[in-house]
């Protein structure tokens, strides 16, 4: 029975989970260092961290820097202050006295520079908005990102994502030695250790995954239609196609943040396709030309071509001009990565034009583009209301997302959503009645 799920550690669903790749949030590390990051690395994230080492950072060959988070450590006051009632800094090394003194604070993707350069007061420049500090950008709603021990329960996990959470950052278990752990960092040329430790995060998605593994437990469930576990929101994010794609900017932020997306309908309330955070995080900075310059529809067709039309980009550049946004109009402009490398280099006394940061993103400004990540079309993923739970999972899941559209059955108008959020409440409630009713398996 679906009981014994409970017997069930977060620790199990971590299995080959890569550790986080990270940046330190300080006072020197700036929107470009974030956007450096994401873009030479495989995710479409970067994570935060607030690391109190006392250390200085050792240096790659190539003058990256390295912090070495090994044998460090950290006066009392400072372990008490990044703890909390949550969980959050708790030392998982099996010292009960000893507090972490690493914390992730959260992530930044592509869609968070990206409406961070929308800004009306970053339309200027861009070299300028990336170099503000990254904290301009990260958004440290403490709910975001939990840590979690790895022996956390199943159910208690879900428990934290239902409050809120969008990822739960477990310690990786592992049984390489500290000397194996650093050569394999300086492979992957980031740091991705914290007082010793590696991390892995879990999201919405991996546990709906480790469900429907073992989705045979919870018949008949899953058979059961959206509609009949009345789990469609009807509380959604849309804009007009034909409406400026300006206008969706704090849907889409909004979008981020709920982990959905915005609709795009036309005048009948026709669901013509979506503006997907997750499309967007596949996409580049440039971007943000085109959400201040095209229409929601046309914003549409630019993503679907998995890069900017040559017709397109000359609509673009008339209306930047038109519109007096120079600062988005250098993006278009082959010179970007030029323009940027000196203001980044003259910014920073201390850092080299071939070793900063920012001044390394201009080698893959140009040359990276949306064939170089993965960018699904902006056709949205739908559903009517009477299909069966594991169907609307199925498609999810075979769709990266994290929801799906939920049309009329005779015709096309748009009446909902249905959500990771929305199908772990039903597993949630399911797995509560079942410990309530059997006691702890």
């Amino acid at each position: 029975m679906a009981l014994t799920l409970l017997n069930h550690v977060i620790a199990d669903l971590c299995l080959g989970k890569p550790a986080l790749k990270s940046l330190p949030l300080s006072s020197a590390t700036t929107v470009g260092d974030a956007l450096f990051a994401i873009k030479a690395s495989q995710d479409n994230f970067i994570t935060i961290w607030a690391c109190h080492c006392r250390k200085q950072p050792r240096k790659l060959p190539g003058g990256d820097a390295l912090i070495d988070y090994q044998n460090i450590s950290t006066s009392t006051n400072d372990r008490n202050n990044h703890s909390d009632d949550n969980g959050h800094g708790k030392s998982f090394n099996g010292s009960e006295g000893n507090q972490e003194f690493c914390k992730c604070l959260g992530k930044i993707c592509m869609v968070d520079i990206i409406c961070f350069l929308c800004k009306e007061e970053n339309l200027g420049p861009p070299a300028s908005a990336l170099l503000s500090p990254v904290s301009d950008v990260l958004n440290q709603s403490s709910g975001f990102v939990k840590h979690v021990d790895p022996s956390t329960s199943l159910l208690e996990a879900i428990d934290l994502i239902l409050q809120g959470a969008q990822n739960l950052v477990v310690p990786i278990q592992s049984t390489s030695s500290p000397s194996s752990r650093r050569k394999q960092q300086k492979v992957a040329g980031g740091p991705t250790f914290h007082n010793g430790r590696e991390y892995c995060w879990l999201t919405q998605e991996d546990v709906i995954q480790f469900i429907l593994s073992r989705i045979g437990l919870f018949t008949p469930i899953p058979n059961l239609s959206v509609e009949t576990l009345g789990i469609i929101r009807t509380d959604i994010l849309t804009v007009d196609y034909h409406a400026p794609a300006s206008l969706a900017l704090d849907a889409i932020a909004r979008a981020l943040a709920e982990q959905t997306s915005v609709g795009v309908v036309d005048e009948d309330g026709t669901l013509v396709g979506e503006i997907s955070p997750f499309t967007l995080s596949g996409c580049d900075e440039t971007v943000a030309a085109a959400i201040m310059t095209l229409s929601a529809g046309d914003l549409m067709a630019y993503i679907d071509w998995g890069g900017p039309p040559e017709d397109m980009v000359r609509v673009m550049r008339a209306r930047l001009v038109e519109n007096k946004l120079q600062g988005l109009l250098e993006m278009l402009s082959d010179d970007y990565s030029s323009s940027y490398s000196s203001v980044s280099s003259s910014s920073d006394d201390e850092s080299t034009p071939s070793n900063s940061p920012t001044s390394r993103l201009t080698r893959h400004n140009r040359s990276w583009s949306y064939s170089a990540r993965m960018v699904r079309k902006a056709e949205a993923i739908v559903c009517h209301p009477r299909s069966s739970l594991i169907a609307v999972m199925i498609q999810a899941i075979a769709h990266r997302v994290n929801y799906v559209w939920v049309m009329e059955d005779d015709h096309d108008t748009l009446i909902g959503i249905v959500t990771f959020s929305d199908m772990l409440e039903v597993f949630h409630e399911y797995l509560q009645s079942m410990l309530e009713e059997w006691g702890t398996p």
